[in-house]
């Protein structure tokens, strides 16, 4: 991306068709719908998620953000759930990514990437080159109850912003960023894109007012 253009934005999270209204109309390129997890939050059944996707206009893409980590499993809940893209939250270790891309044509396919050190930049190249974008994020699925997203916690934009420069593909940031702080984020890493879910967020709930001033911050990135 190069530093004049404004990232997209994903809203992630999404529980209603309310939430997503809200999210599109404030300018959201992007929602996120939270398919069964091990920990987090925003968590909303299949049936829920195939309902908002179902009314997501183009060119608006819809997230399934999903646990599962081999290709048959990945492949029939998206095709319930029906979203333009699939978001793969922990490691793929059963099939890889052709055959994925053969069984979901048309559909985007996300790696997360949660940086806990150096070894994430080794990790996002190696990945890169397999799917169509890079999410970096603050889980940790190394821990007994596996943490995918939604922690809310910043990690190191040095190491996000070295990934940056070291791969070819969108490159989606994620984790801890808010409306006080986006523009650090921006500057600091130069994403594709910015995920966020807490950020906008009150009790749970997505917050007008924050959503607002997300995007008053924006314009002034």
């Amino acid at each position: 991306m190069q530093a004049s253009l404004r990232p997209r934005v994903k809203i992630c999270c999404i529980a209603t068709l309310q939430e997503a209204v809200m999210a599109i109309r404030h300018g959201a390129s992007a929602i996120g719908l939270v398919s069964q997890m091990p920990s987090g939050p925003g968590v909303i059944s299949e049936n829920s998620i195939a309902e908002i996707a179902a009314r997501v206009p183009p060119p608006i893409a819809s997230f399934l953000l999903t646990c599962k980590q081999d290709v048959g499993s990945i492949v029939a809940q998206q095709r319930r759930c029906g979203t333009s893209t699939v978001q793969i939250c922990d490691s793929l270790i059963q099939g890889n990514y052709a055959e994925l891309r053969r069984a979901m044509p048309g559909i985007g396919i996300v790696q997360v990437i949660h940086v806990v050190g150096p070894s994430s930049v080794d990790e996002a190249r190696a990945v890169a080159p397999e799917v169509d974008a890079i999410l970096l994020d603050s889980g940790n699925p190394s821990v007994a109850i596996k943490e995918l997203g939604g922690t809310g916690r910043r990690h190191d934009w040095k190491l996000s912003r070295k990934i940056r420069e070291s791969i070819d593909v969108p490159l989606f940031l994620a984790g801890g960023i808010k409306p006080e702080n986006v523009r650090e984020a921006i500057d600091e890493v130069r994403p594709f894109a910015l995920d966020i879910c807490s950020g906008v967020r009150s009790n749970g709930t997505l917050d007008e007012r924050k959503l607002e001033a997300l995007f008053a911050a924006l314009e002034c990135a």
